[in-house]
């Protein structure tokens, strides 16, 4: 018997990355998955790894519509003990450089997004079950390249405050992730080049000297989405090596 035995979790941005490698530690602690992501060939490669029972779908969380349709096959799938909501979008660059559009494709993947996706799936909550939302260091470190990045990541954790008193009412837990380095695809979007000095910047001021695995956040998402943090609402859980000592 494991931690996530008879238990249904709900992973947007699950096709990689920490969403993925939660997604194969669930099933292997006994749980059911089901996972969201936009890349088709990774969701395709993430369906090979799964158990035939587990959900896989294409679906944006910018997109309105996708939303409605996860609610719908949610419900036909089967009630939630977890819900994390980890599917996420990042640019970097100066604060002159912002666009209108930048900010709203932004804003629309990482702040509307999953407020839209928890209301639409609040019913589809079992009474007991955790909702975990990542964030990230980039909303403490004051990095100069980050702001609209770490704007959206900053807005995520004042919604998990107010959802952790809000779904109390029905014994519902709320926290939030916040993974520093991460060895992912996440940072894809950036020029090889650019992408290896940031990454090299951002570890050197890391006490441990290293970016941390996919595996390594994981393992906290899955602590937290567990009974084991049956006391746990409301709080941040930082996997960043020490950056920034929350």
């Amino acid at each position: 018997m494991g931690r996530f035995s008879g238990k249904n979790i709900l992973i947007t941005g699950g096709s990689s990355g920490m969403g993925l490698a939660g997604a194969l530690r669930i099933v292997q602690e006994g749980g059911q998955v089901a996972i969201t992501g936009l890349n088709k060939e990774r969701l395709e490669a993430a369906r090979q790894l799964l158990p035939s029972s587990s959900l896989i779908l294409h679906s944006d969380a910018a997109c309105e519509d996708d939303i409605e349709k996860l609610g719908v096959a949610v419900e036909s799938w089967g009630r939630l003990n977890g819900l994390w909501l980890n599917a996420g979008y990042a640019e970097v660059g100066a604060p002159e450089a912002v666009t209108a559009s930048a900010f709203n494709r932004m804003m629309n993947a990482n702040v509307r997004g999953p407020m839209l996706q928890l209301a639409r799936l609040t019913n589809s909550l079992d009474t007991g079950a955790s909702v975990l939302v990542t964030a990230s260091s980039s909303v403490y470190e004051g990095a100069p390249m980050t702001s609209l990045y770490a704007a959206t990541k900053g807005a995520v954790t004042a919604m998990v405050r107010s959802w952790a008193a809000s779904l109390a009412e029905r014994n519902i837990r709320a926290n939030t992730l916040v993974p520093g380095p991460i060895a992912t695809n996440f940072r894809h979007f950036m020029p090889e080049e650019a992408r290896q000095q940031f990454e090299e910047f951002v570890v050197s001021q890391v006490p441990l000297k290293r970016a941390g695995t996919a595996e390594e956040a994981a393992a906290v998402a899955l602590f937290l989405l567990s009974d084991d943090a049956a006391y746990v609402t409301g709080s941040q859980y930082a996997v960043d090596g020490g950056l920034v000592r929350l």
